[in-house]
Parts: C-alpha cells; structure tokens; sequence
C-alpha cells in the first residue's frame, strides 16, 4: 500500500490508514497522557491531522514502514508544537496552556517535560547534530523502537543506542532548571 501511495494511488492512503490508524492513535495518547486540564487536542484529532497532512503530502516518498512512521513522528511534532504556539498567541497577555510529557518517554528522571520546551532543545541539538535529533524524534514523537530507528535513519542498531545515551544527556542538561 505504502508503494501504490508513492506511486500517487489516493486510494492506497485511504486503504493503509485503517491499518495503521491504532498506533497512531497509540502514541498520540502517550504524548497527550500528560496534559494540562486546559489542553483541548485530544489522541483522535492529532491523528486526523496527521492524516490531513497526508492527503495533502503530494509526492511524499515512504520506503518502508519505519520511514513512514518516521514521517507521521515529525507530524505529530509540528502539530504539538504548532496548537501549543497557536493557543499562546490566542490569549491576551500570555497564559500560555502547557503540555506536559512524562519524562519516563525519554528516560529522563525530572520533572514533566513542556513540548514547547523540547522542540526548542531538539531544534539546538539538531543545529548540533541532525542524525542525533532525528533519533529522538523518532523514538519519542515516532514511538519507534531502536530496530526500527535504525532501519529508517539506515544506520546500525548500536549507532542509535550511542545517539539515543548521548541525546538523552545533552537534552537532560540542556532543559535542566537553572536555580
């Protein structure tokens, strides 16, 4: 189905999301389980917009599930951030609604994590290095696992082991509080 897609068979898309509609759903609650009470974007519309920017991905090539689940992991990121940036701007003066992740995702032992907070870590350790960035998107916005990490950044399963130990440290000192 993912190569009829490619090959711009509509059709495909329609066919492949009832498949894989279930872990998109998945993640979408794990990164939501945390929210503020004022968070309005619940698990099904965040994958209905994955979905819509599917449909409207002309010419977007997937070779493979890993890397099609890499492409919705960058989703689901731009689309977090995106409704928390939107509601900011949305009210007067501030007040900005936050949305918190377990930090246990990461595997980092702190306080919840803010989305706003962590794009802008990832966005610095991307200028840093792209693959390391890339894998933590992937494993924590994706919910892939190191096997299928490795398979869509085609890298070995050890070499995003080293990516995810070192990223995971760097992000850690990077969002720590400052006292």
């Amino acid at each position: 189905m993912l190569m009829a897609w490619n090959e711009g068979d509509e059709e495909a898309l329609k066919n492949l999301i009832p498949i894989v509609y279930p872990e998109l759903r998945r993640i979408a609650r794990k990164h939501l389980a945390h929210r503020s009470p004022q968070q309005t974007l619940e698990s099904g519309a965040l994958v209905n917009e994955v979905y819509l920017k599917l449909v409207r991905a002309h010419g977007l090539s997937c070779r493979n599930r890993e890397h099609f689940f890499a492409v919705c992991a960058q989703m689901i990121r731009h689309i977090l951030v995106d409704h928390i940036r939107h509601h900011q701007y949305a009210k007067r003066g501030g007040g900005a609604e936050q949305i918190s992740i377990d930090p246990s995702l990461l595997g980092i032992r702190a306080p919840a994590v803010e989305i706003l907070e962590l794009d802008e870590a990832l966005t610095a350790l991307s200028d840093l290095d792209v693959r390391k960035a890339r894998v933590v998107e992937l494993r924590f916005f994706g919910g892939l696992s190191v096997e299928e990490t490795a398979k869509a950044l085609e890298i070995s399963q050890e070499t995003v082991m080293r990516d995810w130990r070192f990223a995971k440290a760097w992000l850690t000192q990077r969002m720590r509080p400052v006292p």
